[in-house]
């Protein structure tokens, strides 16, 4: 009979693993004669310089591994499970939750609820503490492992109990005490919902978690998403332009304080509460580094200071050919993306940049962001529009590493029906560049400008 044990996925070239001709299909069972309990395990057993791995192999044959190598340095091993264990699926019921809101009839795995810490370290997603045991907590502190991304919403015990509608929710946040008492690095979100956890309570979130600095590194406020969905739900408020701006001015007063203090601001308005209050990004150096770029926080900023930055590199240029191009792209970036075009056009005679708003049908027209755009509103909204020799698409509105959107449409189904070739392009400003002028700009002259010209989203440009 076969032993338990991690089945291997993949081995990769030119690693130990295939230095010791191991195969996919073969089984870990034991490293250093310790059993494998899932990733944490794993990572932390693989850091010494000399370690004995137990490998099973597919034919059946047990085999002991004596292997001498550099510290940390990984076997170059991928397993069928990622985190070698089952996934933790979240046991709370929040108000705000996007995947309640989600229509019937998608794929099963976009209605899987997780809250599992071991991704928080692996891919960043935010947890809510509800569902990690003392057992949880001490391996953290024993692996040493960090940054641990945490979903607050607020310090107000009580308050928490009924957002996460989970009578524990509020003891939780206990644990964020014995992370911080260990040093264990901390980000923290909190997902704001109109009249529930704002203006007060956001105050006092906000002080309340102050004390945890600089172990804890950042925290976000990002406004709930709500889809068009929401029947029988909890009955929240978009939050307006006036909302927005009483947000970033309280948030703004504490950064002040904050770095006065610590050197630091800490606490962080995302993107959507200044494109709401029709306000000007905030300056790069406020982002402390983009510490919270995938929560949307400093995304805008980060792409204008890209594009500036190759853009005053370009000399103007008359195409020798008129080239037509477009580009689809989600409410929250639009102005933005318009902008750099029209800048682009202005530099590039025979240039035409087709920018298209897309707005959300599918979720909801409150739904702003490109990542939820799906083919069915794309397809819908560009069948009769000028889309020139090519659609340029942002990649994080296909599922990671595949072609496919959220409506599970193929981006060769797209392509069909648009009748149009489509460029998948990164969400960087030279890449921006790259994808509009293609041949053009790898050709083009180039010049070491170093007067960087600066955008403000809502103003013209300053030339």
């Amino acid at each position: 009979m076969k032993t338990k044990g991690h089945v291997i996925k993949k081995v990769l070239p030119d690693s130990i693993a295939e230095e010791f001709e191991l195969e996919p299909g073969d089984k870990l069972l034991k490293i250093n004669d310790v059993d494998i309990e899932d990733i944490f395990d794993y990572q932390y057993l693989v850091e010494d310089d000399y370690i004995e791995v137990l490998i099973e192999t597919k034919d059946g044959e047990v085999l002991l591994l004596e292997i001498d190598k550099e510290p940390d340095e990984d076997l170059g091993i991928e397993f069928e499970n990622g985190l070698m264990s089952e996934y933790r699926s979240c046991h709370n019921k929040c108000i705000f939750c996007f995947i309640d809101q989600m229509p019937k009839g998608m794929r099963e795995t976009l209605y899987f609820k997780d809250d599992d810490s071991r991704l928080s370290f692996l891919q960043g997603n935010y947890i809510t503490l509800t569902n990690m045991s003392d057992k949880d907590i001490d391996r953290i502190i024993r692996f040493n492992l960090g940054p641990i991304n945490i979903s607050v919403q607020t310090t107000n015990k009580e308050l928490r109990c009924k957002m996460l509608n989970n009578r524990f929710a509020g003891d939780a946040l206990d644990k964020i005490d014995v992370l911080f008492k260990a040093g264990i690095e901390m980000n923290g979100q909190i997902v704001l919902c109109k009249g529930i956890n704002d203006g007060n309570e956001l105050e006092k979130s906000i002080i309340d978690l102050m004390k945890y600095i600089p172990v804890m590194r950042s925290v976000s406020v990002v406004p709930s998403g709500l889809t068009k969905y929401r029947e029988g739900l909890f009955p929240l408020e978009s939050f307006e332009k006036e909302d927005a701006g009483k947000v970033i001015d309280l948030i703004e007063k504490y950064q002040k304080e904050i770095y006065e203090k610590h050197g630091v601001h800490f606490i962080q308005a995302s993107d959507e509460w200044y494109i709401l209050a029709e306000r000007d990004f905030p300056e790069e150096e406020r982002y402390d580094g983009y510490i919270q770029l995938e929560n949307g926080v400093g995304m805008m900023r980060l792409l204008i200071s890209e594009f500036m930055e190759e853009y005053n590199t370009l000399k103007p240029h008359t195409l020798e050919k008129k080239r037509v191009v477009s580009l689809a792209t989600g409410v929250l970036a639009y102005d933005t993306l318009k902008h750099m075009s029209e800048m682009l056009e202005d530099k590039f005679e025979n240039l035409k940049v087709n920018c298209y708003k897309i707005i959300n049908n599918f979720f909801g027209e409150k739904i702003t962001v490109s990542g939820l755009i799906t083919a069915t509103d794309l397809m819908d909204q560009l069948k009769d529009k000028e889309l020139g020799e090519k659609l340029i698409l942002p990649n994080n509105i296909l599922r990671s590493g595949e072609d496919v959107f959220l409506d599970d449409y193929h981006l060769s189904d797209v392509k069909s029906a648009l009748n149009v070739d489509i460029e998948i392009s990164k969400c960087d400003g030279k890449e921006f560049c790259k994808s509009i002028l293609t041949d053009e700009y790898l050709n083009a002259e180039k010049e070491d400008n170093g007067n960087f010209v600066y955008i403000d989203v809502y103003d013209k440009y300053k030339k």
